[in-house]
């Protein structure tokens, strides 16, 4: 890991901001590793990505529904997104453990930015269909498939190991700062002035961030080239993966919550239109509300330090199916708002204390594998959202809900009561 003297100029780590970091308390320790220079340009950066990615999740969403009136087909663009999610995530991390993780970074928040340009330019020219979502769709998840494990392995090589928690948690709580702002912002520029402002934004923030990953400077340490191929870096990672407990079961956690909780986003617009019988500035304002749930709960993940993390994750997840049969049993509008904001609260405290949990048990030589193998785990949306779309065209969608919050509910249950090492995991 690479090591500085003056966490001020930025280079590296910083062992006095590490020492100061371990003694603060209250607010300094929740925010302590944002006083690493090179890691508040990588912060600041991956805000502006999240943002974008807000504004897509929004206009894309809102957008194919308008164009086709399915819900099945936002499974099946959501298929798009998923499929080389999975295909590629764990190419995408033996990558990131092989080459400089910073340009890689910057590449692909570059094709994502041209990626908004053409969405734009479809709708301006009225020749946009749900095939070019659909395409967008699949494009986007391979490229966030090599992005987002570079992104989450650089961060050890940024600040020190006592604060890969708090790093992690700041990402989640800034995450959750956009959920906030962002989507009510897109959703008003959506109603106001059509989906082509949605995506133009989307192309300037995507930008923005890739100048701000440019700042960041060489950690002093890239990662180790190996002479193995890919494929048996590869293979190797999931060697890894499979000798560690604590990895196997955070994975099978990661991956079912994301069948039944992650679908519930791409059904939102059903809910929205159909039951709540509201537009797009709604469907923002719901979004904007979860934020603010979110953003509690990442920030009080960032100031927990290694303190009961295996419990509060169960806890969480128990939470977020719970909220989710409550929209069920209370179908209106402000009832909805409210609940959002529990969702938020369990949603995104899980999220950073499963990728804090993973990093800490495993070697830094595999984290960008293991991050990789977390994030392949957002390529099986669809297997939740193509099924649970039809449920929701076929028996409405308030019976699609209460079958994630079912499933989520008995899934977090029975890891109770029979995962031992997490309910106890530090």
């Amino acid at each position: 890991m690479a090591q500085g003297t003056d966490p001020e100029r930025g280079d590296g780590v910083g062992e006095r901001a590490s020492a100061h970091s371990r003694q603060a308390s209250g607010f300094g320790r929740t925010f302590g590793a944002l006083r690493n220079r090179n890691f508040r340009y990588l912060w600041t950066g991956t805000m502006f990505m999240w943002c974008a990615g807000q504004f897509q999740s929004i206009a894309q969403g809102y957008l194919a529904y308008e164009l086709t009136g399915s819900a099945g087909l936002l499974g099946v663009i959501s298929i798009g997104y998923g499929a080389p999610m999975m295909a590629l995530a764990l190419f995408g991390g033996a990558i990131a453990d092989r080459m400089e993780r910073k340009r890689l970074i910057q590449l692909f928040q570059g094709a994502e930015g041209v990626l908004a340009l053409f969405l734009a330019v479809s709708v301006i020219t009225e020749t946009v269909t749900w095939y070019h979502i659909l395409a967008a769709s699949t494009i986007h998840g391979a490229l966030f498939a090599f992005m987002l494990p570079a992104r989450q392995a650089i961060i050890p090589e940024l600040v020190d190991r006592s604060e890969i928690t708090n790093a992690i948690g700041l990402n989640s709580a800034g995450q959750s700062a956009i959920v906030l702002t962002a989507p009510a912002v897109s959703g008003a520029l959506y109603t106001a002035f059509g989906p082509e402002a949605v995506f133009l934004g989307m192309f300037g923030l995507q930008a923005a961030a890739v100048a701000l990953t440019g700042m960041v400077p060489k950690t002093g340490r890239a990662p180790a080239r190996s002479e193995k191929d890919v494929l048996q870096d590869v293979r190797e990672g999931v060697q890894v993966i499979r000798r560690n407990r604590m990895a196997l079961v955070l994975l099978a956690m990661a991956f079912v919550s994301t069948v039944m909780v992650m679908p519930f986003v791409q059904l939102m617009p059903v809910f929205v239109v159909d039951v709540y019988q509201r537009e797009a500035d709604a469907l923002g304002v719901l979004s904007a509300i979860m934020g603010i749930g979110s953003l509690a709960g990442s920030l009080f993940v960032a100031s927990i330090g290694s303190r009961r993390r295996g419990i509060l994750l169960l806890g969480t997840s128990f939470m977020s199916g719970a909220t989710l049969l409550l929209m069920t049993w209370f179908p209106y509008y402000l009832a909805g708002a409210a609940i959002m904001m529990f969702m938020g609260l369990g949603a995104s405290p899980q999220r950073a204390l499963k990728e804090s949990l993973a990093m800490d048990a495993v070697d830094d030589r595999y984290r960008g594998r293991v991050m990789s193998v977390l994030m392949m785990s957002i390529g099986l949306v669809p297997l939740g959202a193509l099924p649970l779309g039809i449920v929701a065209d076929n028996f409405g969608a308030r019976t699609a809900f209460a079958i994630m919050g079912s499933a989520m509910v008995v899934m977090t249950l029975t890891a109770l009561l029979t995962q031992r090492s997490l309910r106890e995991a530090q």
